[in-house]
């Protein structure tokens, strides 16, 4: 089901697993989420703890020259966010 065209009720099931905390279905969303370039879910588990999440933000806003989404990245503990930042201003 990894599947950028997931169907509805596919995601929904996702959620609701996720909700409950399995990981396998967090890390699917995630994945998910990246393909479709949903920063909004995205940021809403790399806020819940998933550095998977915040890998995949970092990526995009570096590949986008994102400097707030780093910024904001950086400020939350992102090394990598820090180390683009860092290359974007050398």
């Amino acid at each position: 089901m990894s599947d950028p065209d997931s169907t509805s009720s596919e995601l929904a099931e996702l959620r609701r697993r996720a909700a409950s905390g399995d990981q396998d279905a967090i890390d699917e969303l995630v994945e998910l989420a990246g393909s479709r370039n949903d920063l909004d879910e995205l940021r809403s588990f790399a806020d819940a703890g998933s550095s998977d999440a915040v890998g995949i933000l970092v990526e995009l806003a570096g590949e986008r020259g994102d400097r707030d989404e780093l910024q904001r990245l950086a400020a939350a503990g992102s090394q990598d966010a820090a180390d683009i930042l860092e290359e974007l201003d050398g």
